[in-house]
């Protein structure tokens, strides 16, 4: 619990229904998709960039803690309050402020989801590329906060590439405003690529000027089945390596098809020891171009079965099976875990194969999921923490997992962040002059530390 002076000061700035202490419902903001938790002392509700500005000053005055929470999607507790303090939730803030397809921009605030987002911009012929695979629930915020990515990025980019201009509000209550609705603006520090990914360590974003691009012209989807998974991979290499950019490319293992299949029977071959969902975007003739020219390439890699979507309605369900993955995975197990690595796409075969043996190494299950056209993979780990001697496993396999990585010239994280699952990683991919940097740029904003303490910086 705050103290009742703090308490008390802010609720001059939020009404009392937007202000929660009581202990059953600060559970609820305790945790996210990670597997960890830690209670808030207090959760606030804003509504305005103001009384965003007039909370930070408070917990400045004070130092406490502060942690921004959109929907809490987040897989490596980016957003668990760890020192406690207030948690600053922007469910209210939640509406499109202007869509602008003459100029390509659209200005949401952070509690806007990105489904919705979609949406708003589909009757006017457009889109929003960044597309992660919670968008039904994720909101732009926190989106922004750790610079979230999705199956389009292999030929689209992450946040960080459609982030025109922020609106911010500094540990110190101050607002400050960078970048612009220009497409092109090199005027100053480019703040908004130091912002996006930062986990609301360095500021709390209340308003985004997003870039939109037009829908394209047409998309094709084929689903490809392959009898050996290093086959699924090698394919992948040999796609992108010929030149060929589709908008998505994603792999899925037997055993992340097999729980799919038994959980929402979509008519996935289980006996596939690994499959490839490949989108192609563009103009028609570009399309049909290299849909068969990618056929040629996964039946030289020994493709067993290829599915082209022949509707919407197909290819919807296609897609269902992806995005689902994650979610169906979940249930295996009372805890999972799922990670984030990205290597180079020529190395992919061999990161998957180090994935594979160092699961079975500690013998454990892994489903591999990933966006394999831009290397980046998802191994997730169904397991249970109450059971210690399998926990500790599962931590010496992802210990295991990131060094393989960082030997393969891979790194981190593509799109899921640091939080306070992979802290402790970084000297495996930056040098000790590097976190030191990243080190003085925290406390130059936040020299109390009180935005989000306890993760990456």
């Amino acid at each position: 619990m705050l103290d009742e002076n703090i308490k008390n000061q802010l609720l001059t700035i939020i009404n009392p229904e937007r202000y929660l202490d009581q202990p059953e419902a600060l559970a609820c903001y305790a945790y996210d998709a990670f597997v960890e938790e830690s209670l808030p002392d207090a959760v606030i509700f804003p509504k305005t960039t103001n009384e965003v500005s007039g909370i930070l000053k408070i917990a400045s005055q004070f130092k406490v803690p502060v942690t921004a929470r959109g929907a809490g999607t987040s897989v490596c507790g980016a957003p668990i309050p760890v020192k406690h303090g207030i948690i600053v939730c922007f469910s209210k803030m939640d509406t499109i402020l202007d869509v602008n397809t003459r100029d390509r921009y659209i200005i949401v605030q952070p509690g806007v989801v990105n489904a919705d987002i979609q949406k708003a911009l589909a009757p006017f012929g457009f889109f929003y590329p960044p597309d992660p695979g919670s968008m039904n629930t994720a909101t732009i915020g926190g989106n922004i906060a750790q610079n979230a990515g999705g199956p389009r990025c292999l030929k689209y980019g992450v946040t960080v590439d459609y982030v025109l201009g922020l609106e911010v509000v500094l540990a110190s209550g101050k607002i400050i405003r960078f970048g612009s609705k220009n497409v092109k603006d090199v005027t100053g520090y480019k703040l908004t690529s130091l912002f996006c990914g930062s986990e609301g360590t360095l500021g709390i974003v209340t308003e985004a000027i997003l870039k939109v691009r037009p829908l394209p012209e047409t998309t094709k989807t084929l689903m490809v089945m392959f009898d050996d998974l290093d086959n699924t991979a090698r394919a992948v290499t040999d796609i992108i390596g010929s030149g060929i950019l589709p908008a998505a490319m994603e792999l899925m293992d037997q055993m992340t098809l097999t729980a799919i299949e038994d959980a929402a029977n979509l008519g996935l071959d289980k006996t596939a020891q690994g499959s490839l969902l490949i989108e192609l975007d563009g103009v028609e003739e570009a399309c049909e171009k290299e849909m068969k020219q990618i056929i040629e390439k996964v039946k030289e890699n020994g493709a067993t079965h290829i599915q082209e979507a022949n509707s919407e309605s197909q290819r919807q369900n296609i897609w269902t099976a992806r995005r689902a993955a994650y979610g169906i995975f979940a249930k295996l197990a009372p805890d999972i875990m799922s990670e984030d690595v990205t290597v180079p796409v020529s190395k992919v075969p061999a990161m998957i194969r180090k994935i594979v043996a160092i699961a079975h190494k500690y013998r454990l299950k892994v489903g591999v999921l990933a966006h394999a056209g831009d290397g980046n993979m998802h191994p997730m780990i169904p397991t249970n923490k109450a059971d210690r001697d399998e926990w500790h496993r599962v931590k010496k396999a992802f210990d295991e997992i990131f060094e393989a990585a960082a030997q393969l010239d891979g790194t981190l994280s593509g799109e899921h962040g640091i939080g306070l699952a992979k802290s402790k990683y970084l000297p495996l991919v930056m040098n000790q002059d590097t976190i030191d940097f990243m080190k003085i740029i925290k406390k130059a904003v936040d020299p109390d530390n009180i935005l989000n303490p306890g993760k990456f910086a």
